[in-house]
């Protein structure tokens, strides 16, 4: 999915293809987040003026980097969890026994295109942690690129949220359902809070 052009992934995107979604924009959103962070680093490191918390910064840069990998990472990993569950919905049920096979097929494909938007999900809000940081110590020059960066971490951060709430309002076991959007919503909830403080922060100091 990654080695597309962005032309070919949106046109994939704006397609009647099942993937990529609302769950690879998502990842590939908050992946444009980690990336304006870590420009903010880059703009920083190296400076005279920012010495002091040269190291730091380097330490931001080296998570930012690997956690931009992870979110592009899962571009990937949602279209691969949507196609078990493609599959499932095409599976006959003509028959009791095809019914239940169906069922439980789509139990599993359910809880795993389920665990990647979860996961999404947490990488955003550890990223939005990182720009916290990034914003705060940065070249002063480049923060509007951190607030930018908590923007999108925040909307990834959400439209994964609802991709959870998609899957689990199919689930047979609403135990696990419910554990599932309990997780969503605390997440969606912490990553709001977090990227409206480093916009809010930003805008009031550029203004």
């Amino acid at each position: 999915m990654l080695e597309k052009s962005c032309k070919e992934f949106l046109r994939e995107l704006s397609s009647a293809a099942p993937a990529p979604g609302g769950g690879g924009a998502s990842a590939l959103g908050g992946a444009l987040g980690v990336a304006l962070g870590s420009m903010v680093g880059n703009l920083t490191t190296g400076k005279k003026k920012y010495a002091d918390v040269e190291q730091e910064i380097q330490r931001l840069l080296m998570l930012l980097e690997d956690s931009g990998k992870r979110l592009m990472d899962l571009v990937q990993a949602d279209a691969d969890a949507f196609l078990p569950l493609s599959k499932a919905y095409g599976m006959p049920k003509d028959t009791q026994e095809e019914k239940e096979e169906k069922a439980q097929v789509m139990e599993q494909a359910l809880k795993g295109a389920c665990a990647v938007p979860l996961e999404i999900m947490e990488e955003c809000l550890f990223a939005l942690g990182l720009l916290k940081e990034m914003g705060e110590k940065g070249s002063r020059l480049a923060i509007s690129d951190a607030a930018v960066g908590a923007v999108f971490l925040k909307a990834a951060a959400q439209g994964a949220a609802v991709n959870v709430f998609t899957n689990t309002r199919l689930m047979k076991e609403r135990g696990y359902a419910a554990v599932c959007e309990q997780r969503a919503l605390r997440m969606r909830e912490e990553a709001e809070k977090l990227a409206d403080r480093i916009y809010n922060q930003v805008e009031e100091e550029l203004r």
